[in-house]
């Protein structure tokens, strides 16, 4: 449980600060911290009473002011006092008698005021910077940053968990909740702008308020939680490993004491970043003179925010964010998705559900059709392209038609030989009958693989043209308890998964099933004739895909002890078979290696026809190619430009063995080789 929590709290905090929770960033601000400033920071001047004893009325700074309720309790009624009405005209002024007899009682009808000393003099006739700033100390501070954030935890962690079968069980559509939440933050951004308007909000509220203001309640609490509520129904974190855990538990009813912990955990340290920008909100306005001068006018602006906010999370403005945004937190999230303990903990890929089940009964790659229970739902995708309007696609809309679910990524070179053959597919029978479908569910291997500018245009690159689903948040893919890029997934066209196939290779097997449901659904189609696609699979041994990450490294045989941070490597004398070694100085970490000296070096002992890297950044890459013997038989140059994608570096004609030396200029990314 201790390791769940601590997960959790990690994830969210990444999560907490990643370009994706930008949007929600004014309106924290605003709504929970500038309305919670203190009461009184800026109260108006108060009377003072001069040397002479005369009665001197001083008005507030504004001649709309009226005094606070505390101010005009101070000094209605007391002998030399001022009364100030709405407008800042005297209404009372009493001047204080000269002096009393010795003895006599003081009654404060009638009693003496006696000027000030000097300091006590200077102290008053400091007016209202000193009178405001001990009015503003004296306040109780307002509770309401802490009330916003609690809010939205509690509505997060409730909704993420229980929404969908609440929502299910009910026959609710499953976006009702955000159109609700969309609607509660226009609607509040409307009642800051407009008083009456708010006013008439808070009425089914009065009694709650009433009871707070016994208790102590500031004004500016009032409605803080229920905004909050509103936020949490909104908050949609970018994803990562912990909240498709969480996501994929909730949708399936798949609840206990650890999921709730994992997900309490998460909406917890993903709403700390929030809690400290609401609360520097609420210091700067109380320090900021200008917010206590400008008050109607900042809840205006906070109006105008909230309700932007409303319109751009109805346009899916975080995803558009995301897309303009590099995403600096990529690297912190890959590490949690690399570790193994974390994907222990959660058992990513194989969380068995009620709904998942019925996949253990399919063997990988079998060539006749097999039951393997219901297709698992499509989750989590929040970008679809290749489809109409770019709407999603949901497998209950598509009973009827055979339905291919690929998992991918655009530069795995495994998934690059394989798209050829399901893009032929997707164009040879797309029309046949009722209709085949296929959903390329892109599944990001490295954090640049979640940026959906790169997804496109690497699907662009690879001729895709079939329906694409994001899944950043592996939810789809855990859904369907994957581990393999690519893997594919034959759907009937009653929604029952009939075939698996894991990695690359028997597609005649896999279209010959196609055709065969294509059939079933359809009696007496006409089907055209197989496709004719080249199988690029490689033959024979090859050496395995190697990763420069520290995260996944596996065979590496250089010096010093591969490790994360910078340091200076040395090349290996002998390359022993399938390892690689670097040369010169690198910068390690989980997502590769990047050169820091001009002339680094990778050296790379490979057995296989063809060698590819992923690689990022910009310049020449000089690859030098020895044979076994040590001979060099090729020297080219890779031009690398553009988004992070894959590169030829041998493409042979038959397998061979030998060692591959790359030259990278600093600056350049190595991510990993692959073989065919």
């Amino acid at each position: 449980m201790e390791t769940l929590v601590l997960i959790g709290l990690i994830g969210g905090l990444i999560t907490g600060i990643s370009p994706c929770i930008l949007p929600m960033l004014p309106v924290i601000f605003f709504a929970g911290g500038v309305q919670g400033a203190r009461e009184g920071a800026a109260a108006p001047a108060v009377p003072t009473v001069p040397d002479d004893g005369a009665t001197t009325a001083v008005r507030s700074p504004s001649a709309e002011a009226t005094p606070s309720a505390p101010t005009a309790a101070l000094f209605a009624g007391a002998p030399g006092a001022v009364t100030v009405g709405a407008r800042g005209q005297v209404v009372t002024a009493v001047r204080p008698p000269a002096s009393r007899a010795p003895g006599a009682p003081s009654n404060p009808a009638t009693a003496d005021v006696s000027p000030p000393a000097d300091g006590e003099r200077r102290r008053r006739a400091g007016g209202g910077a000193d009178a405001q700033g001990a009015a503003g100390r004296g306040a109780r501070r307002s509770w309401r940053p802490y009330l916003v954030i609690a809010g939205l935890v509690v509505s997060f962690s409730v909704f993420t968990l229980l929404g969908s079968l609440l929502l299910g069980a009910l026959g609710l559509p499953q976006d009702l909740l955000r159109w609700v939440g969309l609607t509660l933050l226009a609607v509040i951004g409307v009642g800051m702008i407009v008083p009456r308007f708010e006013e008439v909000l808070e009425r089914p509220f009065q009694r709650i308020a009433a009871l707070g203001a016994r208790r102590g309640t500031r004004s500016q609490d009032r409605g803080a939680f229920v905004m909050g509520l509103g936020l949490g129904v909104l908050y949609v974190p970018c994803a990562g490993p912990v909240l498709a855990a969480i996501t994929v538990a909730g949708a399936t009813g798949n609840i206990g004491p650890e999921t709730v912990a994992l997900t309490v955990s998460f909406a917890v340290g993903a709403a700390l970043p929030l809690l400290v920008f609401a609360l520097a909100g609420r210091r700067v306005a109380e320090r900021v003179k200008a917010f206590q001068r400008h008050t109607r006018g900042i809840r205006v602006a906070g109006g105008v925010v909230m309700i932007a906010l409303a319109v751009g999370l109805a346009f899916n403005l975080p995803a558009y964010l995301q897309r303009a945004l590099p995403d600096y937190t990529g690297s912190l999230q890959e590490r949690v998705d690399a570790s193994g303990t974390v994907r222990e903990a959660l058992d990513l890929g194989g969380i068995v559900t009620d709904e998942n089940r019925g996949l253990s009964s399919c063997s990988n790659g079998a060539p006749e059709l097999e039951d393997c229970g219901p297709a698992p739902a499509l989750r989590g995708i929040d970008t679809w392209f290749n489809t109409p309007g770019d709407q999603p696609l949901v497998l209950d809309d598509l009973r009827g038609k055979v339905v291919l679910v690929d998992f991918w990524a655009y530069s795995c070179i495994n998934c690059q030989r394989a798209i050829p053959h399901v893009d032929a597919w997707y164009e040879q029978y797309k029309d046949v009958g009722e209709g085949f479908e296929v959903i390329g569910v892109h599944t990001p291997e490295f954090a640049f693989e979640r940026e959906t500018r790169n997804v496109v245009a690497g699907a662009d690159d690879l001729g895709v043209t079939y329906p694409v689903a994001q899944d950043n948040s592996y939810a789809t893919w855990t859904a369907y308890r994957n581990r393999y890029w690519p893997a594919q997934y034959l759907v009937d066209a009653d929604g029952t998964v009939r075939h698996i196939r894991f990695g690359e290779g028997g597609y005649e097997d896999t279209e010959a099933l196609i055709r065969e449901l294509l059939a079933d659904a359809n009696p007496g189609v006409r089907l055209p004739g197989a496709t004719s696609v080249e199988d690029g699979t490689p033959d024979g041994a090859t050496t395995p895909e190697t990763y420069l990450s520290v995260g996944k490294v596996g065979n590496y045989a250089g010096e010093p002890r591969y490790a994360a941070g910078e340091q200076a490597f040395t090349l290996a004398q002998d390359q022993a078979p399938d390892t690689f070694s670097l040369g010169g100085t690198w910068a390690v970490d989980f997502q590769g290696a990047t050169a820091v000296s001009d002339g680094a070096r990778v050296r790379l002992a490979y057995r296989g026809t063809d060698v590819f890297t992923v690689l990022g950044g910009e310049g020449t890459v000089v690859a030098t190619v020895r044979d076994a013997d040590g001979k060099v038989v090729e020297r080219r140059d890779v031009e690398v430009t553009g988004n992070p994608t894959l590169y030829p570096v041998i493409e042979g004609d038959a397998p061979s063995e030998g060692a591959v030396e790359l030259e990278v200029p600093a600056g350049m990314q190595v991510f990993t080789f692959t073989f065919g």
